[in-house]
């Protein structure tokens, strides 16, 4: 296995994005029961938690903003400069709105689901370019 790549144009050339099947929802509150949630985060307005859409719904929330997961393959450094702003700037400038996710192996572009396909040929189309 091969170590986190570092190098901008390095990491979009190899970030072979992968879209999954998943619907997932942005939830917040304050006392949250994170079972079941994807990923947490503890923000000063109360708990951020990514469930799927079963668990969303188990909880209780809203399920009017469902979001696809594209995981960006490339084992980015964490000290990588540039490859969550590139595909940031690449779905922006296609009206595609964006929340990244950045965890230990991997960069995750969360986006509405209904703009799912078009953001995966977004995201090609900036691998292929970067290559």
């Amino acid at each position: 296995m091969t170590g986190p790549v570092k190098d901008r144009t390095a990491m979009i050339a190899g970030m072979a994005p992968v879209l999954h099947e998943t619907v997932w929802h942005f939830c917040t509150g304050q006392g949250i029961d994170t079972r079941g949630a994807l990923a947490v985060f503890e923000e000063a307005e109360g708990t951020s938690v990514i469930f799927s859409e079963a668990a969303a719904s188990e909880h209780g929330y809203d399920l009017n903003q469902p979001m696809a997961q594209i995981t960006l393959s490339v084992h980015s450094a964490l000290d990588g400069v540039g490859l969550t702003a590139a595909v940031a700037e690449a779905l922006a400038d296609e009206g595609i709105p964006c929340n990244m996710v950045a965890a230990f192996h991997h960069d995750h572009a969360f986006v509405p689901w209904a703009m799912r396909d078009r953001a995966m040929a977004v995201l090609r189309l900036l691998s292929e370019g970067a290559g």
